[in-house]
């Protein structure tokens, strides 16, 4: 706490009014960032014409974020100091991406009304958020995806199946199909 006061030019007293603790600041700053994310996956899918590609925009979103910042979003979206996992936030961002997924996949199962539906958005993310942090270890190397194609790779195995890889793509290829 003294050398985040120190850095805003202020007292510890003023952060500890504001925030009680330690904790309290972490919360706080993990509520700020976890509605950023929220509303830029929503931002993302919003743009899409087809669950796909919806959820193939969610997750290049939330891939570019966490590279963006990895700090930030460790420290938003990982237990620390003792916690077992953040605050009620983490949830309900975690609930509103199950929602934004849910919805446009209702037409593409011949039972919309499936119970079964719900599993697949709360795996969909689970999936997601260990690849996306395994991708963010792993070391900026030629073979690493960048989080484009990572997203794609992702996408398919949600939804075509684990034995299906997007083939690389490079940046002259890209290039070529565009124009």
């Amino acid at each position: 706490m003294e050398d985040i006061a120190a850095t805003a030019g202020t007292s510890k007293s003023v952060f500890y009014r504001y925030f009680g603790d330690k904790s309290g600041l972490r919360h706080a700053v993990g509520s700020v960032v976890i509605r950023q994310m929220q509303q830029t996956i929503a931002a993302a899918r919003q743009a899409a014409t087809d669950p796909r590609e919806g959820v193939t925009a969610m997750v290049a979103a939330y891939l570019q974020m966490a590279q963006t910042s990895p700090n930030v979003y460790s420290f938003a979206t990982l237990p620390g100091d003792g916690e077992t996992r953040q605050s009620g936030e983490l949830s309900s961002f975690f609930d509103s991406v199950t929602v934004m997924i849910t919805e446009p996949l209702r037409h593409l199962l011949v039972d919309p009304a499936s119970p079964l539906l719900s599993y697949w958005p709360t795996a969909a993310i689970g999936l997601v958020r260990s690849a996306g942090e395994l991708w963010l270890q792993a070391p900026c190397d030629a073979s690493k995806p960048d989080s484009n194609a990572m997203a794609e790779q992702i996408s398919a195995w949600l939804f075509d199946g684990v034995g299906h890889d997007v083939p690389p793509v490079s940046p002259h290829s890209v290039t070529a199909a565009e124009g």
